[in-house]
């Protein structure tokens, strides 16, 4: 951890930390070491899932038991105040804001554990194997791991007569498709657009661009990344293939539901839309998303961390080494819940040919076959900061159309005032 790192949190984490030390970093005040707790936001589904998971990894530990503590709101501030407060959870749930919690040494190092178990991450995971890193140091295990993918309507496109969409396809063949699944006039359009991160960061990736560096700089402005957010925005404004803002607002919409109602033919996104489209009366499928120079494609998920304020981290440990193996990873396939991390369980015939969608032949391998070339996502203590930099600074971009190289040239800048690089 580097010191400019620590002297960048702010006055309210130093006061976190302190609070920590003084009450020395106990886990839940008055638990026995081997009564754990872990904390998880989402659904009900969630909750209970982990808690059968870490139900069947403690099974055999002799006098270790964990108690999920389900947070469906506020997470990371909750988390923080149990911190503060000498009650921390001895397991907990991140995601793209691990390093803000890691960057304050509020997690422990999973490297020697790692290491004392012989785990292999890549063999495991794949490229997220250390996705939830920071400056060498791995701080949690890839717990839920799914690719963006695209979603597409194969009756418009077999009306249209089109080729259904695989990973070969280039930049040009997805706006052919596009185009040609355009109705003007009749709320239809060929895609639904590509303005959250986790859409036009893929685009950058494929172009051979990167938000941030290995150094861990911004990045946003060079030609590569300005070409992938002008080809992302002109499919809206120039080439009129994907709904405006007015339109998803005449809608009243989003692209997902959108995808649902038959308004576009092809949707991007994550594995939550699977559960929507089990109710839908028209044939659909999903593939890779497609290509740029290079495959690449953001990877949703979360990860399992011990804080430092764990009362048993050598347990902890054990806990979520057992639940990213793939017996305890099979209850998220059986329960539909989202795409295991470990790569033996999202290549399982269970979870590529799931009962839960009846008798429809999808195309589950989409999320396997992304996983070679998913690109690892910056996950920099400063991620909360970055991605309000690009929001404030795109919303009338998006909305309006313009020029992609003057609205990142504004946004390289204040990413360089607000984003400390790695070796610094």
């Amino acid at each position: 951890m580097t010191s400019k790192r620590l002297a960048k949190a702010s006055a309210v984490s130093a006061a976190v930390v302190g609070m920590l030390a003084l009450a020395g970093c106990a886990g839940d005040a008055g638990a026995a070491p081997g009564e754990l707790t872990m904390t998880v936001w989402g659904g009900m589904i969630d909750a209970e899932s982990a808690q059968a998971r870490a139900d069947l990894c403690t099974a055999d530990m002799d006098g270790v038991s964990v108690t999920v503590r389900h947070i469906p709101e506020d997470y990371d501030t909750t988390v923080q105040t149990m911190m503060a407060g000498g009650t921390a959870p001895d397991i907990m749930q991140v995601a793209e804001g691990v390093n803000s919690f890691s960057a304050r040494n509020q997690l422990t190092s999973l490297n020697e554990f790692i290491d004392e178990a012989g785990l292999d991450l890549y063999a495991r995971f794949g490229p997220v194997g250390e996705l939830y890193s920071l400056d060498g140091e791995i701080f949690a295990l890839p717990d839920r791991s799914g690719a963006i993918i695209l979603y597409y309507n194969a009756d418009l496109f077999d009306a249209a007569g089109i080729e259904r969409p695989t990973a070969d396809w280039t930049w040009d063949d997805a706006l052919a498709a596009m185009q040609a699944l355009t109705v003007p006039g009749e709320q239809q359009w060929g895609f639904g657009g590509a303005g959250w991160w986790a859409q036009w960061w893929s685009f950058a990736h494929q172009n051979g661009g990167a938000i941030i560096d290995a150094d861990g700089s911004p990045t946003v402005n060079t030609p590569e990344v300005v070409e992938a957010l002008q080809w992302a925005n002109d499919l809206v404004h120039v080439h009129g293939v994907v709904p405006s803002a007015a339109d998803f607002a005449d809608m009243g919409i989003g692209g997902d539901q959108a995808f649902f109602a038959q308004n576009v033919a092809m949707n991007m996104t994550g594995f939550w839309a699977l559960n929507m489209l089990t109710e839908a009366d028209f044939n659909w499928n999903i593939a890779p998303v497609w290509r740029g120079a290079n495959q690449a494609a953001t990877a949703f998920g979360s990860g399992l961390a011990i804080p430092r304020g764990s009362s048993n981290p050598e347990a902890a440990f054990e806990v979520i080494s057992c639940m990213t193996d793939v017996e305890a990873q099979m209850e998220i396939v059986r329960r539909a819940q989202d795409v295991p991390a470990n790569l033996v369980a999202q290549q399982s015939q269970e979870f590529l040919n799931p009962e839960w969608v009846g008798d429809r032949d999808i195309n589950f391998g989409a999320f396997t076959e992304s996983a070679d070339f998913v690109f690892r996502s910056p996950l920099i203590p400063d991620w909360a900061e970055m991605q309000t930099v690009f929001g404030e600074n795109l919303e009338v971009f998006w909305n309006q159309g313009g020029d992609a190289q003057e609205r990142l040239d504004v946004i390289q800048a204040e990413l360089e005032r607000v984003i400390t690089p790695a070796d610094q």
